[in-house]
């Protein structure tokens, strides 16, 4: 039999085949195989493709039959499994430091990972109340080129920009290049942050990746973090609420009883809890204490009550003297 100027490549069109177009509801026969391979100019025998699966099954493949009125082939197990799949689709389309636009060409990508008929199941929408997607396109490369810098052990330089009430973009420091060490990227409250050092503050500070513009990877090295000191970014996260900062402090709190898994969640299993009464528990968590801060307690009303120190106490009683003003 002539062979045709695919031939070579047969094995790898019968894969993509296989892993395209079946699945455990969906199969194909040793005819249909034939018949598929030959749109991409291939010719096959029946026993070319037997040799071709079982080296297909070698590899690794978990080709697998099902007998009917014919054999019948399918892909079985594969990479990522359906609820795995659709995780990683609602992950990406709730995200909103993704664009629409890298949304669907994630999506897709996301997609080739089950058959097409499987695939179908993928292509949905997921709606999640308030939730808004980023302006910026170029955040899908800059989390890249920031990774890459921390992984490099370098500084980087960018500028950095806020929306005015015109919804026009305005530079800070009048477009003059921010110069840091970055050491993390986090990913909090719906939005992707780099954490990086300052030598000059002896501090650690954070920076809205989707903010950032014009961004570059330095041959300056990182500045080196005191001696001793090691960075977590998860005790960063807990104790800097919604990336906003202020004065860290030990700050011991009430909480009324229903709220133990609210605490937990937060702040995690590790937390020592004390009994206050029979109604009510104590925690000491250190906070950077900021607006956010405040507004997370606020929440929860008179189930939850700042005992100290005592200077967050009178900074929380004047947040609310404030806000309660503006209504009187």
């Amino acid at each position: 039999m002539a062979k045709g100027a695919n031939q070579k490549l047969k094995i790898l069109y019968l894969m993509k085949i296989l892993m395209e177009k079946t699945d455990e509801d969906n199969t194909i026969t040793l005819n249909e195989m034939i018949a598929e391979l030959e749109k991409y100019g291939i010719t096959a025998e029946r026993k070319s493709i037997y040799d071709d699966i079982e080296s297909l099954r070698q590899y690794g493949i978990d080709i697998t039959t099902r007998k009917t009125k014919t054999t019948d082939y399918f892909v079985a197990n594969r990479l990522f499994e359906m609820p795995e799949l659709k995780l990683l689709v609602d992950a990406v389309q709730c995200s909103k430091f993704i664009t629409h636009k890298k949304s669907n060409e994630l999506i897709k990508k996301i997609e080739s990972f089950a058959s097409v008929h499987q695939a179908m199941q993928l292509q949905r929408q997921v709606y999640v109340a308030n939730r808004t997607k980023t302006l910026n396109e170029s955040i899908y490369y800059n989390v890249d080129k920031l990774h890459l810098a921390i992984a490099e052990n370098r500084q980087v330089s960018f500028k950095y920009f806020e929306y005015t009430v015109n919804k026009e973009k305005k530079f800070r420091k009048n477009g003059e290049k921010y110069i840091t060490s970055p050491y993390a990227l986090s990913w909090d409250d719906e939005n992707y942050y780099l954490i990086t050092y300052s030598e000059k503050y002896g501090d650690f500070t954070h920076y809205r990746v989707d903010k950032m513009a014009d961004i570059e990877i330095n041959e300056q090295a990182r500045v080196k973090l005191p001696d001793g000191e090691h960075f977590n970014i998860a005790e960063y996260s807990k104790k800097v609420f919604n990336m906003f900062g202020g004065e860290e402090e030990t700050v011991k709190i009430q909480f009324d009883n229903s709220l133990v898994n609210v605490v937990i969640d937060r702040y995690g299993k590790d937390i020592t809890i004390e009994r206050a009464d029979e109604n009510n528990f104590i925690v000491r968590i250190k906070v950077a204490v900021s607006s956010t801060f405040f507004a997370w307690i606020f929440q929860f009303g008179e189930k939850v009550k700042i005992l100290s120190p005592e200077c967050v106490v009178e900074k929380y009683a004047e947040s609310l003297n404030k806000l309660t003003s503006l209504y009187l």
